[in-house]
């Protein structure tokens, strides 16, 4: 073998070694902090990771379904604590921060969870549907990651999961708002985790295709009259179960269907055929 040849073994050697030898991310007693915990996916991820032992503060802005969601998690043996915020507002955030600091003695996951859709053609909407998106979608979301980096870099095994979409890595006609927020948190997860390799802090991005949530009925807008909610619809406890288990295995991203797999190739590599089908969903 070349010098080439030999060097690249002992580097797919070491590589090798080093996956397999890291060890499964445990969660019991773990301290995770869940926004838009009422409902959908953060719902069940809430109930999963209670029933594994984590110790929860859950947030959303629905009092009465957070306060079912502890009566829940607690009587099957879980810990949790409810805080009703608005994480567009950045006093709710520091809020649910002191929450995690006062009642569970830090942080050691985040879980950005909370997020709204918006439907229509983009040249008929309001531009306020844009930035009401993003604000939810993007700007909570990384503001949010921000306040707690200081907790989660003391934090033990210390991850953030962002909750995205499929629409993350291939946009979608009538849910161009939606889309271009999911992107930004894409390229924004991406980022972050290299620039905290160092701090041991790791960085998990989710893109799960149509859930069967509540996710459609409390958009901020729908002028399209389409049924979204579609047959074969994940249910948000799979999404759950698949993201925890992520969570478990240190991944960095999963995308949770194998038709949201074959859009993201298609995609890249036959990128005219993806925007011939894309564009039929448009008319």
């Amino acid at each position: 073998m070349n010098q080439i040849t030999v060097k690249l073994s002992v580097f797919l050697a070491q590589l090798s070694k080093h996956i397999f030898s890291m060890a499964a991310r445990a969660l019991r007693e773990k301290r995770i902090l869940i926004t838009g915990a009422s409902s959908g996916i953060g719902r069940d991820l809430a109930i999963q990771l209670g029933a594994a032992g984590a110790r929860l503060v859950i947030a959303a802005r629905r009092a009465e379904k957070l306060a079912d969601l502890v009566t829940e998690i607690e009587s099957s043996g879980g810990h949790a604590i409810a805080r009703v915020a608005d994480v567009t507002f950045d006093e709710d955030r520091k809020k649910l921060l002191a929450q995690c600091q006062d009642d569970l003695g830090g942080l050691d996951i985040l879980i950005n969870n909370a997020g709204v859709g918006a439907m229509g053609r983009f040249d008929e909407a309001d531009p306020q549907r844009l930035r009401q998106v993003f604000e939810v979608n993007f700007f909570a979301l990384a503001e949010m990651t921000r306040a707690a980096l200081t907790m989660l870099k003391n934090g033990d095994d210390a991850l953030i999961v962002n909750i995205s979409s499929v629409l993350g890595h291939r946009g979608a006609p009538l849910k161009s708002e939606y889309s271009a927020s999911k992107f930004a948190v894409h390229g924004f997860s991406d980022a972050i985790r290299a620039e905290l390799a160092g701090d041991g802090v790791e960085v998990l991005l989710v893109s799960p295709s149509t859930t069967d949530s509540e996710f459609f009925d409390s958009a901020i807008e729908d002028d399209t009259k389409k049924d979204w909610k579609k047959r074969g619809a994940m249910s948000p406890e799979a999404v759950a179960a698949k993201t925890i288990r992520a969570m478990r295995k240190r991944r960095h991203e999963i995308i949770l269907t194998f038709g949201g797999r074959i859009l993201v190739w298609l995609d890249r590599m036959i990128p005219g055929l993806a925007n011939r089908i894309m564009a039929k969903f448009g008319q």
